[in-house]
């Protein structure tokens, strides 16, 4: 292995942890222009360095957790949930809600919140999100701190939702299953997307609850995991599925399929840190291999004893560590 990529241990013997909980010092809601409202908070230090976090799905919603991978009396955290996500208005909607309107956001906040430039951290979803927000805007990224690399391509959406990780999970994959009938299991994407938009909110709520099922099954070494609590979990259930197929039948609106990596020389003088688990099925390590590939001088670290879940104790270690190098820099 080459010298930009380390291999953690799988020994717990010396792994930072999480940093202490923290509260908002503020919050708020921005308007985007559109029907959209977008929730934010910031933590941390007022006067600190400033990272903005990006949470995955896309559909999933900021949490508690994602303040801790921050030195709070160092960093100024923003944190948001993106369109139709969390405490974001309207819940669920899928009107002007593109990868482009979500980085058009960014850069909205960033703006509102008086920043020059941030470190940009992104896990799953988030990392898509980041790469493609710093390479329209490399001029505002101080650096990068990436986990479970999706690059939102056919490949990886076929190997999660039609063949290859159900080869893994035949159980759960059973389930997944089950809302659809058998002559529409050749396009099962489509097939819950479907569903997920249909008028009757039952009918959204069976398929929304399968299809969220099937990502916490799969999502950590440590066996199924609990959404973290939301304020409705039905609520939660459909914006999560709903917007996630909608971004993932239109192929996250990319002009190609490999679009981030066909335009990584925007970005290759930006310092970078990835961190991803080795038996990572959602997303797996072929994506952060092709990263890496493509941007050697990035920071690579493969975490042996892990799977997705940003909470794994070995993922948690590599992302403390590449905030601090973030911060040191």
């Amino acid at each position: 292995m080459d010298r930009h990529a380390s291999l953690a241990a799988m020994s717990s013997i010396g792994r930072r942890g999480l940093y202490r909980e923290v509260e908002p010092f503020s919050f708020g809601w921005l308007p985007t222009g559109s029907a959209h409202e977008i929730y934010y908070e910031e933590c941390g230090a007022p006067r600190g360095k400033p990272a903005v976090i990006l949470h995955g799905g896309p559909g999933g919603a900021i949490n508690p957790t994602m303040r801790r991978f921050f030195d709070p009396s160092r960093w100024r955290m923003t944190l948001f949930d993106q369109r139709g996500c969390g405490r974001s208005r309207p819940n669920a909607s899928l009107d002007d809600n593109t990868t482009w309107s979500l980085i058009a956001d960014i850069e909205r906040l960033r703006e509102h919140l008086g920043i020059e430039k941030w470190t940009v951290f992104g896990g799953s979803w988030g990392s898509t999100l980041a790469l493609a927000y710093a390479i329209k805007h490399p001029d505002r990224v101080e650096s990068l701190v990436l986990r479970g690399v999706f690059l939102l391509t056919r490949k990886e959406l076929a190997w999660f939702y039609q063949d290859g990780a159900s080869m893994l999970f035949p159980d759960a994959w059973e389930r997944f299953l089950a809302p659809i009938p058998p002559e529409e299991r050749g396009d099962l994407m489509a097939a819950y997307h479907k569903r997920l938009v249909h008028p009757d909110r039952r009918v959204q709520a069976e398929a929304a609850n399968a299809w969220s099922q099937w990502e916490g099954d799969t999502i950590s070494l440590r066996g199924p995991e609990a959404r973290p609590p939301k304020f409705n979990e039905e609520d939660f259930a459909i914006a999560f599925a709903r917007i996630e197929s909608h971004f993932f039948v239109n192929r996250g609106f990319f002009p190609q399929d490999d679009w981030i990596l066909a335009n990584i020389d925007a970005i290759r003088h930006i310092p970078a840190w990835i961190v991803q688990g080795r038996f990572d099925v959602v997303t797996p390590l072929a994506s952060a291999w092709a990263l890496h590939r493509a941007w050697p001088s990035a920071h690579f670290e493969i975490v042996w004893d892990a799977g997705h879940a940003s909470t794994e104790p070995g993922v948690i270690d590599g992302l403390i560590r590449a905030t601090e190098a973030a911060y040191g820099r």
